[in-house]
């Protein structure tokens, strides 16, 4: 699934949905041209998370300077955020950021970036020195970007942090993405795996946040043929019957303590409402979207979902957040 949505991602950037220079350096092979449909769910996809992500790098607890920031991709594949990011002008105000995955795809991305000089120049403060890539190539770690080789689901059972997570300041403001990853473990091991972040590693004094992309609307004539579809390629939506529809994922993120707010939104939804009219003519000229009908049913079986907590009582935290609560994703004009 992972190389399929850097296909995909591929696909959108080469007709001119999306800017990123680097989603071909993680696509093995040859690219392919997907539907159209498909192309404009990857940029609706793409841009609600990065709205959401900027707001909150951008914003701060003070009027007077931006807090630094810390940003947790859960099954973080080949994404290419952090390099996006870094290469922005200007780039965002300093923050750290953590990957983690399966050992598998954490090698696989390693070995990318350190095969490529233009990805190695965005990481502030890479350097060869031995303890910056472990010795069997698959974690990373460097001032700014770590890459933890890390099977989520032994985290609801460990008694002490993992090692690597030593790199993790559990005093900074977070933000934790989950963009199609705890969907496919089980409800008790994606719960726990949220709360372990929430009560264990991060004490509640520490302003926290989650983003959430994820399928939903199961029920559904177009739902039930969009699982068996996927049934057929052995990829199984774990929590999908739990967290059905968007009141559920905002019921959910109350539940893992994220009570200062929480936002969601189909991505039909999305593209109706926070698109503004001038960027949906020009997404809207790239291809013809001929089944318009298709598109709305599949993109109302998709959803971001959000939620906050602001942390520290006796601290003002909720500047923090102030993107989040009063923008949410919406695009800039």
């Amino acid at each position: 699934t992972d190389q399929d949505a850097s296909v995909s991602r591929l696909s959108a950037v080469e007709l001119g949905y999306l800017n990123d220079p680097f989603a071909v350096r993680f696509v093995s092979g040859p690219g392919q041209r997907r539907f159209p449909i498909i192309n404009r769910g990857t940029y609706v996809r793409t841009k609600a998370i990065d709205n959401l992500v900027h707001r909150f790098l951008f914003s701060s607890s003070s009027s007077t300077s931006l807090t630094k920031k810390q940003i947790i991709s859960l099954g973080a594949g080949s994404d290419t955020r952090f390099f996006r990011l870094q290469s922005q002008s200007p780039p965002p105000p300093s923050f750290l950021y953590h990957e983690i995955d399966f050992p598998t795809n954490t090698g696989h991305k390693i070995s990318t970036i350190t095969s490529s000089l233009d990805l190695l120049n965005l990481i502030p403060g890479y350097s060869s020195e031995p303890d910056t890539i472990s010795a069997n190539g698959t974690a990373l770690s460097t001032p700014s970007y770590h890459i933890h080789p890390l099977d989520l689901r032994i985290l609801s059972s460990v008694t002490q942090p993992p090692k690597s997570f030593s790199s993790i300041d559990s005093t900074l403001p977070t933000l934790i993405i989950s963009e199609c990853c705890l969907i496919y473990l089980p409800p008790h091991l994606a719960d726990s795996t949220v709360t372990y972040f929430t009560r264990t590693l991060f004490p509640p004094t520490t302003p926290l946040g989650l983003i959430l992309y994820e399928p939903i609307n199961p029920h559904s004539a177009f739902g039930k043929v969009m699982v068996r579809n996927l049934a057929t390629r052995g990829i199984v939506l774990q929590t999908l019957y739990k967290y059905e529809n968007l009141e559920a994922q905002r019921a959910r993120l109350r539940a893992y303590g994220f009570t200062g707010g929480q936002g969601a939104k189909t991505m039909d939804g999305v593209w109706e409402e926070e698109v503004p009219r001038g960027e949906k003519e020009r997404v809207a000229g790239l291809e013809m979207v001929d089944e318009v009908e298709e598109w709305r049913l599949l993109a109302g079986h998709y959803c971001v979902a959000w939620g906050w907590r602001d942390g520290d009582a006796d601290n003002d935290n909720t500047g923090i957040w102030k993107g989040l609560r009063e923008k949410g994703c919406t695009w800039d004009d």
